[in-house]
């Protein structure tokens, strides 16, 4: 056995082990990375230089400000306005409230980018809501865990940032104009499963549709809607940059929920910060050691092994896209979303660009994937969130899952398959 196969053992070896014995993510790309150099015989000066080099990154100064707008945005009042909102929209149908529940996630999550966000925040309103209007309390769990994924694909998405700086460069801009369409997919999928679900149920209705009662909710929560539209119009029309519009987009939302809105004060304005340091230290640690990570897959010349192992098994496009998509869907069983992006990046995208699909398009893939590992055992946290917050066992929650794990995979085939579904808005807006 030579040195680099023994350094390549060591380290994906020592990394999946230590994940298998649930050590924190980032100590196990951090020792596993350490054990790696020690194999080498590399200077450990090596580490402390990549990780700063990992992080100093202008396109990464976004990702603060998206945090902090989330945060703002999630805790200053406007939950109940999107949901007041969605239920204008669509709660005179069958299942009425499980439809404003997957629309109210597409509102909220173009404002927080998170889906645990998504889920603590409308799970705690929705779910209680659901269930005293006869709606079973597993089935109202599941619906607001996957319908909470849609805010990872509707900009502003922080993890699209970390993609877009991971994937070399890629137009921020442009991801967030391909993430629109594909959160509506995921959305209308969700919805359609849901309605199938209340008609053999017998789920209620709610109120008849009232355009005047729409237009009164749309002028309410216009606030909380415009803080995606300055964001998203604004990078793409090329008035800021992305790291501009997130500073931007945090003033007005400090604006908007202390002064507008009123669900703050400036006490919990302080709260509300300090809740985002502890939420940005994390993904800060986890991009600078993911660094260290990645530089040592670079050296071993890992991507490049992994690419030719994968094309080795076949030359089929179809079959390399299928197979591009389970590895992210295994990865997610047993990572968190920041991580995969960060590792799994370097090695998958030059394989996706080889067969023919976008780097665009593979970037939707791989949040969507990370999404669906979300809600999966056992390291899915937003299946941990939405089983704390709704007091349901966990194994009741995957159960009622089930039929939305098919909505989710259904929508994923079409995104890998149907490139028009990602590409089209950033197409045509250019």
């Amino acid at each position: 056995m030579d040195a680099n196969t023994l350094a390549i053992l060591v380290l994906l070896g020592s990394f999946f082990l230590m994940i298998l014995l649930r050590f924190p993510i980032a100590y196990a790309v951090a020792l596993s990375s350490v054990l790696c150099l020690l194999a080498q015989g590399h200077n450990l000066t090596t580490i402390c230089q990549q990780m700063v080099k990992g992080i100093s990154s202008f396109s990464l100064m976004a990702v603060p400000f998206f945090i902090a707008m989330g945060c703002l945005m999630g805790s200053g009042g406007i939950s109940e306005k999107l949901i007041a909102l969605a239920n204008a929209c669509v709660g005179w149908m069958r299942g009425g409230m499980a439809m404003v529940n997957i629309v109210a996630s597409y509102f909220f999550g173009g404002i927080s980018g998170s889906a645990s966000a998504d889920t603590a925040s409308l799970g705690s309103i929705l779910i209680p809501m659901m269930v005293d209007q006869g709606y079973d309390d597993d089935f109202s769990t599941a619906v607001t865990i996957t319908s909470s994924c849609e805010g990872l694909l509707v900009p502003p998405s922080h993890n699209m940032v970390i993609y877009a700086t991971t994937a070399g460069g890629i137009s921020v801009g442009s991801l967030f104009l391909a993430g629109y369409i594909p959160g509506a997919l995921l959305a209308l999928s969700l919805m359609i499963g849901s309605y199938i679900i209340s008609v053999k149920r017998n789920y209620p209705k709610g109120d008849k549709f009232s355009i005047i009662v729409l237009f009164k909710q749309l002028s309410i929560s216009f606030w909380a809607l415009a803080a995606v539209l300055i964001v998203v119009f604004g990078v793409v029309g090329g008035v800021f940059t992305a790291t501009e519009s997130a500073a931007i987009a945090v003033i007005y939302s400090l604006i908007v929920s202390v002064f507008i809105y009123k669900g703050l004060d400036w006490k919990g304005v302080w709260r509300v910060m300090g809740e985002c340091v502890d939420t940005l230290s994390i993904v800060l640690i986890l991009i600078s050691t993911s660094s260290i990570f990645g530089y040592c897959l670079t050296q071993l010349h890992v991507p490049d092994l992994a690419a030719s192992t994968i094309t080795g098994m076949t030359n089929n496009p179809i079959l390399l896209a299928l197979l591009l998509n389970l590895i992210l869907l295994v990865l997610g069983c047993i990572m968190d979303m920041a991580p995969i992006i960060l590792i799994a990046t370097p090695i998958l995208l030059p394989i996706a660009t080889s067969i023919g699909l976008d780097p665009i398009q593979f970037g939707i893939m791989v949040v969507l994937n990370c999404g669906i590992g979300l809600l999966t055992p056992p390291v899915g946290a937003v299946l941990f969130i939405g089983s704390a917050v709704s007091k349901v066992p966990m194994e009741r929650v995957v159960k009622a899952t089930l039929p939305f794990y098919l909505c989710m995979i259904i929508t994923l085939l079409l995104i890998t398959f149907v490139p028009a579904i990602s590409l089209w808005l950033p197409t045509v807006l250019g």
